[in-house]
């Protein structure tokens, strides 16, 4: 029997000398869910992916891909996962077609007309085909932003780790990522995703965590969240606010900006 969970961290923790970004991390996404993880900066959200995808070392703890251990079997675990830095990582002087090449390369796909067509299907899917021959230096920053999302998924892996990816995106290729991330969703695609947009994880996420200072406040469905915190139909925007102590923020630029008139 396969392991039920596709992303697992056990008392994940990361201290840079004597300051801790993450403070014992508990997380378990079944396969399959789109889980998101919400906090203000500095809460820890990019180092937890990091540490999940294998880029950071932990200070303690542990973390699984798919069941595999990310620290003991690194290139079986990174074999199942996709991950986008909220800056991703690309190389200026390839084309598009080429970038995506050498990310095959690096898979191991085999060369040949199956892998063609899947660069070209990839670079329609993210309206990137007019300009797959162009040097991605010359792409602006929602054009590399889209293909290093189309670079995940030229090996169909199991798991994405996504940071802020609708970041610099314009609305339509936002809502394209959107409706993507849904249909890898229901074909078994585990996606873990950090956001500032509030809106995108309250309509995308079918659970929620949000992070305050290196913890999980709260980790659940909308459902369960508002029940925790006492408000029925209270929104994601209220509830985070709430669990994280920024309605005392905004109580504080109120008293600062004074009566309306």
């Amino acid at each position: 029997m396969s392991e039920p969970f596709a992303v697992v961290a056990r008392e994940l923790v990361k201290r840079f000398g004597q300051n801790f970004a993450v403070r014992g991390i508990d997380l378990s996404v079944p396969r399959g869910e789109i889980f998101g993880l919400l906090g203000s900066n500095g809460a820890g959200k990019t180092t937890t992916l990091r540490m999940l995808c294998g880029l950071t070392v932990p200070s303690s703890g542990a973390a699984s891909i798919c069941g595999i251990d990310v620290w003991r079997e690194p290139e079986a675990a990174k074999a199942r996962l996709g991950y986008l830095d909220e800056e991703p990582l690309v190389y200026p002087n390839l084309t598009g077609r080429e970038f995506l090449s050498f990310v095959a390369d690096l898979y191991g796909l085999d060369r040949g007309q199956e892998r063609g067509q899947t660069i070209e299907r990839l670079l329609s899917l993210f309206e990137l085909t007019d300009r797959g021959s162009d040097m991605i230096g010359s792409y602006s920053h929602g054009m590399r932003q889209k293909i290093g999302l189309a670079s995940l998924l030229i090996h169909e892996p199991e798991v994405l780790l996504l940071d802020e990816p609708t970041n610099g995106l314009d609305p339509r290729s936002a809502r394209r990522v959107k409706d993507l991330l849904e249909g890898l969703s229901s074909r078994g695609t585990t996606i873990l995703l950090s956001t500032h947009i509030l809106e995108v994880a309250q309509a995308l996420c079918h659970r929620i965590a949000i992070m305050d200072r290196g913890r999980i406040a709260a980790v659940g469905t909308m459902q369960e969240l508002r029940a925790r915190a006492g408000h029925a139909g209270a929104s994601l925007e209220d509830l985070f606010l709430h669990l994280t102590g920024g309605t005392e923020e905004r109580e504080l630029i109120e008293q600062l900006l004074g009566p309306t008139r």
